[in-house]
């Protein structure tokens, strides 16, 4: 399922966080993270909260292709059929993540923070964010603009907003 990007703008990082940290408490769930794009920014969001280590379990940075296979499952034909930067890429990261670690829920992304490395058909700023909980993934295909770092910072807060829309969703 693909959703349009949202307006992640209207809530800040610490609000999202602190509503992730509520709803994880609340259901007594578990929570891991795969990272591309963002490199580790979105774990360390969250391992910045006091208290998280009861329900954040782990986080991989599988910025590597053989990574993504190695610690995520992510089939080889799928990375060299589709791309690192690619919804089913995003789906078996997701998929693998919650399988491997046994979390509740769990999100991941991958995507071209750029400056290089874009193209016509996956331009810099496209990035895909799944998440998973109860065995239903959702993929999101967002293109995001600006730099580098903007890139990056919008891809963390849209993938806590998307986390906690899922476990609302789900539990």
């Amino acid at each position: 399922m693909y959703k349009e990007e949202k307006n992640v703008n209207n809530i800040s990082r610490k609000e999202l966080l602190d509503i992730l940290f509520d709803l994880l408490r609340k259901h007594n769930i578990t929570l891991s993270t795969a990272e591309s794009c963002t490199g580790g920014l979105i774990a360390g969001a969250i391992t910045s909260l006091a208290g998280i280590s009861s329900y954040y379990k782990e986080g991989f940075v599988t910025y590597a292709n053989e990574a993504k296979n190695k610690h995520l499952n992510v089939p080889e034909h799928i990375l060299e059929n589709h791309g690192a930067v690619s919804h089913q890429t995003a789906f078996y990261m997701v998929r693998g993540l919650v399988k491997n670690t046994g979390a509740d829920v769990g999100v991941a992304v991958t995507g071209i923070a750029g400056p290089g490395g874009g193209s016509q058909e996956k331009p810099v700023g496209l990035v895909y964010i799944s998440t998973c909980a109860k065995d239903d993934v959702t993929v999101t295909k967002n293109i995001f603009s600006g730099d580098r770092e903007n890139v990056r910072n919008m891809t963390v807060d849209m993938a806590l907003k998307l986390l906690i829309e899922k476990i609302e969703e789900k539990f």
